[in-house]
């Protein structure tokens, strides 16, 4: 019974699961990775990310997404966690303080409220999204790093909104990984047409 058991659902069931995930849900079963023009990775190209996982960024250029708490670095897969620190905790009080003055500094006015997802991380330290209002409020400081009209990027943030799942369960998003490759594809295509390149 041992050996029969050990066969069937250790050998068996992976590959029929496996094999069922490939053909009905390939991208998902491989990590839901997407390439730079932020479509789901096919074949053998180059990886951006993966849609589900957020990213370290903190140049000026780009939007920012929710703080991490993963260690040894930010957005850790292998060790997913939050902080576990209760708001009374003096270290979340000093991580958020710290948090909302790196804001500041890049450009949103001491009376402007910030979200609060730009200054807490998620349960998980993996969160790839932002609340609408998260991508707002970056849309001064990315349009002057980037030289592009605020019209133009807040365009691409509305284009980007995702929508409740199924119209009723969590609230409007980005995700900020897409929208970032977002950026950088107008960037590459007014470099191509600034040289005439068909």
């Amino acid at each position: 019974m041992l050996i029969v058991m050990t066969v069937l659902t250790g050998l068996i069931y992976p590959l029929v699961i496996t094999g069922i995930a490939q053909v009905v849900f390939p991208s998902q079963a491989n990590g839901s990775l997407i390439d730079r023009e932020g479509k789901p990775l096919a074949g053998g190209g180059a990886a951006a990310g993966s849609a589900l996982i957020g990213q370290p960024f903190d140049a000026p250029q780009y939007f920012w997404g929710r703080p991490s708490a993963t260690a040894p670095f930010p957005y850790h897969a292998g060790a997913s966690t939050g902080s576990n620190w209760a708001v009374t905790n003096p270290s979340q009080t000093d991580a958020i303080k710290a948090r909302v003055a790196k804001l500041r500094e890049s450009g949103i006015p001491a009376g402007q409220p910030i979200p609060v997802d730009l200054v807490t991380a998620s349960g998980s330290g993996l969160d790839p999204h932002i609340s609408v209002a998260a991508a707002r409020i970056q849309i001064a400081r990315v349009a002057s790093a980037r030289g592009m009209s605020e019209q133009n990027v807040r365009r691409l943030v509305e284009q980007h909104i995702e929508a409740r799942q199924f119209g009723i369960w969590g609230e409007p998003r980005v995700n900020v990984l897409r929208l970032n490759l977002a950026l950088d594809a107008v960037r590459a295509e007014s470099r191509l047409a600034a040289v005439g390149a068909p």
